[in-house]
């Protein structure tokens, strides 16, 4: 008889932490944390130039939540960050187990005259390893001013579409088609959009997000 309660009160011990884990009536369960978009990129993702809250990654987060996805966007952008600055800050971002991440490097790389081969092998790590970590991936992609000769800017804008091809990843090929022609959109240095142009960046990427996103 004894060895029966025994086993009974055992029993009762190890299914109690299952009942004070069950929530009580009438109070509701916690709300599961947002899922993270992160954009992990340079200046033009930073915001450089323009006023805190009006950078591309807010007007996305303001798009997203206009349209009831309920994801967390991070802007992880740092000014003159190259495809190696972005390598070495990897571990930061998958510390934040994004979801979803925008990766918008190569500019400064472009410009700074770095070998096409160092950038499109910092660009492989990048989204190989994101795509490891279960991330989803959205491969941004910009060119060169047109005095940086032709073969060079050929095999530039190659880059992307060589890593997008190869790890099946959606590609904007060309951050800056149809806004650099906008008046108001660039800023006077002729590189980094204004507030204008981030809510066109981010209406750019948006089509591309949208069959990536769950509600």
């Amino acid at each position: 008889m004894l060895r029966r309660y025994a086993i009974a009160a055992a029993a009762l011990l190890l299914l109690a932490p299952l009942t004070y884990a069950a929530p009580r009536p009438g109070v509701p369960a916690p709300a599961p944390r947002a899922p993270v978009l992160d954009c992990f990129g340079d200046s033009i993702t930073a915001g450089y130039g323009v006023a805190p809250g009006r950078t591309y990654p807010d007007d996305l987060q303001h798009d997203l939540d206009a349209r009831g996805y309920r994801y967390r966007v991070v802007n992880s952008g740092i000014s003159g960050n190259t495809s190696k600055d972005g390598v070495d800050r990897l571990q930061e971002i998958l510390a934040l187990h994004p979801a979803i991440v925008i990766v918008e490097f190569g500019g400064n790389d472009g410009l700074r005259g770095v070998p096409i081969a160092d950038t499109r092998r910092n660009l492989d790590l990048i989204v190989s390893t994101l795509l490891h970590s279960g991330s989803r991936v959205l491969l941004a992609g910009i060119t060169l001013p047109p005095n940086y000769g032709p073969d060079y800017i050929r095999q530039f804008d190659e880059t992307y579409r060589l890593a997008a091809a190869k790890y099946r990843v959606p590609l904007l090929p060309m951050l800056y088609a149809n806004i650099y022609t906008v008046p108001g959109a660039i800023q006077d240095d002729g590189v980094h959009p204004t507030a204008q142009g981030d809510q066109l960046l981010a209406d750019h990427f948006l089509p591309l997000l949208l069959p990536m996103l769950r509600k």
